[in-house]
């Protein structure tokens, strides 16, 4: 199916998403939460909800998104994230979200589509946005627009104000995914061979998670509320099993952050990627 051009506009209704405490441990152990991170998966704790649960709520949304833009959806791979953090997450609860395509870019070789969404709790405050940079490596070439400059965020030539190393496991991808983002790529040897890729990699989602927590214990002093927005693109695979290294650069205003592995530090897996951080 080629992409529908008359998509951008297109937005969905309110979806819903209901959660419970169980939920929110999952998705923290899907990004490698250990049991010096109670508080994030004892109900006695709250527990605590890491900020990059932002994304979940979304998933149907996103769903109703690629639905309306179509293409072929075997070639597509995450381009960037961002998340701006309005309101604390409860330990469980009933979420609303709607989604827009806001974009349809051409980038020759391949295509850009970017979606945005907004989530409310059950008092009716908008509790996160996000958007979503989402690659379509078969489908460029189509002769439409390009997409606007944007920011390039370098990390700096100097030591980091704090590094985070997160091994991963085989597994890694197939407990992330039970938290809903259920892209075969992730799972399916198969499919993963069929669109150029030698094995399943990990979600972009499952290291911007892990970016997540990381900036959550280095740089928030474990206070998910204080983690306000975090931005970056998704530049090289990484694989279950890899080791992730995450490291922050403190500006005046925000938070320089890049993540690459152990097996491959000179490839940023994450990059052109920055934070902000509440003060205390």
């Amino acid at each position: 199916m080629a992409l529908n051009l008359s998509a951008v506009g297109h937005k969905t209704p309110e979806l819903l998403h209901t959660y419970k405490w169980q939920d929110v441990a999952l998705y923290a152990l899907g990004l490698g939460a250990t049991l010096d991170e109670l508080e994030f998966l004892y109900e006695k704790h709250g527990p605590k909800v890491l900020p990059t649960y932002a994304v979940v709520p979304t998933f149907p949304v996103c769903g109703k998104l690629f639905e309306a833009v179509g293409g072929d959806l075997k070639g597509v791979v995450h381009g960037a994230q961002r998340i701006k953090l309005h309101k604390n997450f409860k330990p469980e609860g009933t979420l609303k979200t709607v989604g827009e395509v806001t974009a349809v870019y051409d980038l020759k070789r391949m295509a850009e589509t970017i979606f945005s969404t907004q989530t409310f709790d059950e008092e009716g405050d908008l509790v996160c946005e996000t958007e979503w940079s989402i690659l379509y490596r078969f489908d460029g070439g189509f002769d439409g627009p390009r997409p606007p400059k944007r920011e390039r965020v370098k990390a700096p030539a100097v030591d980091p104000d704090f590094e985070f190393v997160q091994p991963t496991a085989p597994e890694q991808a197939a407990l992330y995914r039970l938290s809903g983002d259920l892209n075969p790529l992730h799972i399916d040897p198969e499919l993963a061979t069929e669109v150029g890729f030698d094995r399943p990699i990990l979600h972009g989602l499952c290291t911007y998670g892990i970016v997540g927590r990381a900036l959550v214990q280095r740089a928030a002093a474990g206070e998910p509320s204080r983690v306000k927005e975090l931005y970056g693109q998704f530049r090289r695979p990484v694989w279950p099993g890899d080791t992730i290294v995450v490291k922050g650069w403190n500006e005046e205003e925000r938070l320089i952050v890049n993540a690459s592995t152990k097996e491959r530090p000179e490839e940023n897996a994450f990059a052109n990627a920055y934070a902000k951080i509440e003060t205390p």
